[in-house]
Formats: C-alpha cells, structure tokens, sequence
C-alpha cells in the first residue's frame, strides 16, 4: 500500500507543471526575469499581477486580448494549459 501512495505521489508531482522550464520558451523574448517589454511593444511581464498574467495568457489563447503581439503570443500559448499558465504566472511572480 505504502508503495502504491508512493507511485501515485512521484506521478502527481511529474505531471505539475515546472513554471520555471515553462518560461525557458518566454524569456527570449521577455528577458530571463520578465523584465523587457518583448520586441519592444508588450507590458513588462514582471510588473503584471499573477491574476493579469494568467489573464493575458488565456486572453491571447482564446483571441481576447493583445495588439501588436496578438498572432505572435496566440502561437506561443496555444498548447498551454490552465496549469500551465499558472505555473507560469506563479514563477514570474516568485
């Protein structure tokens, strides 16, 4: 039984979302800490709120939000998933 709670333990904790690898994708754009405006025409990302992170992130998923960057990000985000986005949103904030 111990072994069992062990397995399903070691399987939850791989299938979390790892922020931090999640961002590798993001930061050639929005710098390693989120800290540049991305090719020089969005929101400094490290500035935003977790909530307006995860806002944009599933505003550019569904076409909802963004200007310039709309088409570039909604490729970028297509494949995300809510705990994805969190993830990404929490390691942005940490």
């Amino acid at each position: 039984m111990k072994v069992l709670f062990a397995i399903l333990g070691l399987t939850a904790l791989l299938a979390a979302s790892d922020g931090a690898a999640l961002f590798k994708k993001c930061a050639a754009c929005h710098g390693a800490n989120g800290e540049k405006k991305a090719l020089g025409k969005s929101h400094v990302i490290k500035n935003m709120s977790h909530d307006e992170i995860v806002s944009a992130l599933k505003g550019y998923q569904d076409g909802t939000y963004g200007a310039a960057m709309k088409a570039l990000m909604k490729g970028q985000v297509a494949t995300l998933k809510d705990a994805d986005i969190e993830a990404i949103a929490d390691y942005i904030k940490k």
